[in-house]
């Protein structure tokens, strides 16, 4: 593919008031009585402020990943929707539209190995007249002349590889698979690299459906 996608990054104290009451010494002489003093009513008591309702945390808008830029642009994004972005960029002026997200769940065979993050796209350039393709950076070096397989609700579609992207082998199937994917709750996709290990990222589709007419309303 002509677009190369590549990762930038960069407590109460109480305080009480002792009353201190004075004693009464003994008179050495006695003193006239003097008429007793009604005790004069006590201050009324201030209302207690009513405390202040507590209020409900409001949820915390979903962060954008990450983005790579594309063929050296830097993408712009133009909304959130669920787990999914949409984007727009302008490499060498040819707008391109994207609807991007990174695995909700990796697993690599043997565990634990190392890799960049992997991102999937759904990607539109209309000067190319392209729409919706499928393309995934998968955070390392492919094994040469390997598949990888993306798969959902039963179905499988084969991605053939090179360095560290794949897309989709037959593009005839984009259009009935993008369907499918709008549909779905996630999928699957699964490759080895360059040094034998395999790997599993699962893909949360939320979010997905409104991203792509997001993309679809700025690459017409």
């Amino acid at each position: 593919m002509s677009y190369d996608f590549r990762i930038r990054i960069g407590g109460p104290l109480l305080i009480m008031a002792a009353l201190a009451f004075p004693s009464v010494a003994n008179a050495q002489q006695a003193a006239p009585a003097q008429p007793a003093q009604a005790p004069k009513p006590a201050a009324p008591k201030p209302a207690a402020k009513p405390k202040p309702a507590p209020t409900a945390a409001m949820p915390a808008a979903p962060a954008a990943p990450a983005v790579p830029a594309v063929g050296g642009a830097q993408p712009t994004l133009l909304g959130m929707f669920g787990d999914w972005g949409a984007y727009t960029a302008a490499p060498g002026g040819k707008k391109v539209c994207f609807a991007l997200a990174k695995p909700a769940n990796s697993q690599t065979n043997p565990p634990g190995r190392p890799r960049d993050p992997a991102f999937l796209f759904v990607s539109s350039r209309p000067a190319e007249k392209v729409k919706d393709e499928i393309s995934i950076i998968i955070g390392y070096g492919f094994k040469p002349n390997s598949d990888a397989t993306l798969e959902i609700g039963g179905a499988s579609y084969a991605m053939y590889t090179q360095n560290d992207g794949a897309w989709i082998k037959n593009a005839a199937e984009e259009s009935r698979l993008i369907d499918s994917m709008r549909k779905g709750s996630d999928v699957t996709i699964k490759g080895t690299s360059a040094r034998g290990t395999a790997t599993v990222d699962v893909f949360s589709l939320k979010g997905l459906s409104q991203a792509l007419d997001r993309v679809g309303q700025e690459c017409r």
